[in-house]
């Protein structure tokens, strides 16, 4: 049974486009989706679910679509967290934190701060997150530690290093789904994705059904995992 699902959410602005909206737009549509994300994974017991919301590369759109992405995470935040603490979700945000724009980190202080006693799901938003900047960050960390004294490269090994990332403790995601017809992981949870199933769809974000993610579900089930044994 899936413990840990991962979502690559693409084809955002690929939906406005065919629907003739601004590009942005199709963010906004695609919060119904992360509902229905949520509401299946309560559904299937599913205890961890991460979703990519934003990369480092996401950095280099326009500051308008920025700007109005940052918008709809604080306002959807806002609007949404009594209904995630009444139905026990914890919220986490994970990235390069010294990115996080200056207008939503005292909402993202607060939603984990109100959150993080809960225990029916975990959702993990994935925000200014690079897997290969969270790797180097890592390093650099562990060396640090070093130079200090507080860690040795005898302890070095799998397990530790995963304390020096973003992601910390979280366990590796067993399947891990990408909306919008390209296969590759853009830079998402690297490190952690060493043995994850991966599972493609050619529909994009927004149009993402509870059949699809039954269908997903369906094929992990079916998926033989013998970690190289």
């Amino acid at each position: 049974m899936i413990q840990h699902l991962a979502l690559i959410m693409d084809g955002n602005r690929r939906w406005a486009k065919a629907q003739g909206y601004k590009p942005w737009i199709g963010h906004q549509h695609g919060v119904q989706t992360v509902k229905r994300v949520i509401e299946f994974c309560l559904n299937k017991s599913i205890q961890t679910v991460s979703l990519y919301a934003f990369s480092t590369e996401n950095l280099k759109r326009s500051q308008l679509e920025q700007q109005f992405l940052f918008s709809i995470l604080v306002n959807e935040a806002k609007k949404n967290l009594d209904e995630f603490i009444a139905q026990g979700i914890k919220i986490s945000f994970i990235g390069d934190t010294a990115l996080y724009p200056s207008s939503v980190q005292s909402t993202i202080a607060t939603i984990e701060e109100k959150t993080k006693h809960l225990s029916a799901l975990s959702i993990n938003i994935l925000f200014c997150y690079g897997g290969q900047q969270e790797i180097i960050s890592g390093i650099k960390k562990v060396v640090g530690a070093v130079r200090d004294s507080t860690f040795s490269l005898d302890e070095l090994s799998e397990k530790t290093f995963s304390r020096f990332l973003w992601t910390g403790d979280i366990a590796q995601p067993d399947l891990i789904i990408r909306t919008g017809g390209r296969q590759r992981l853009s830079n998402f949870l690297l490190y952690q994705a060493a043995y994850s199933e991966l599972y493609f769809l050619d529909c994009l974000w927004p149009d993402l059904s509870m059949a699809d993610l039954n269908n997903a579900l369906s094929y992990y089930e079916k998926v033989t995992r013998n970690y190289g044994v």
